[in-house]
């Protein structure tokens, strides 16, 4: 078939509404609303981490904050990333520090990517898991005895380094 004949077929196709069908039936399916109120959707191994720029891929690691005079999205593939941008940026952003600000980490055992729990990083205990980037914590709302809290994550994953 030509190209013009293409278009033709294909200008047709469209004025009956046959390529707007599928695409609408994909797009109504398309909601926010398996996430938590003010956390903006994660486009899994599509969006990257604002620190590493790994891909985000593994939901058992993920976090988001959000916060700052326009509202701004800052995505992280690894609870670590999460800490290290916040002690690397806490000067420029100084809004980090305030109660608006959100911040959201994804439980390990979240049974699938529909069905995400997610925790406020610094009310939540963490586990040893490996991870994306090799900070090895992982935010799990059943806390085994061997549990730390997000400081003493925080400091244990400050002085590893990286």
């Amino acid at each position: 078939m030509c190209d013009q004949h293409r278009r033709q077929f294909i200008g047709r196709l469209a004025k009956g509404g046959l390529l707007l069908t599928p695409l609408a039936a994909a797009l109504s399916g398309c909601t926010d609303d398996k996430w938590p109120e003010g956390m903006k959707s994660i486009i899994w191994d599509r969006d990257t981490c604002v620190r590493c720029n790994m891909a985000i891929s593994d939901r058992r690691f993920a976090a988001e904050l959000r916060g700052g005079p326009k509202d701004t999205v800052f995505k992280f593939d690894d609870p670590g990333c999460l800490v290290f941008w916040l002690e690397e940026k806490r000067e420029r952003f100084p809004w980090m520090a305030e109660a608006a600000t959100r911040m959201w980490v994804a439980d390990y055992n979240s049974k699938s990517r529909d069905e995400m729990i997610w925790h406020d990083p610094r009310k939540v205990r963490y586990i040893t898991r490996t991870s994306p980037m090799g900070y090895n914590y992982a935010a799990a709302a059943d806390s085994a005895t061997d549990s730390v809290s997000f400081e003493e994550m925080r400091q244990q994953t400050l002085a590893k380094g990286k």
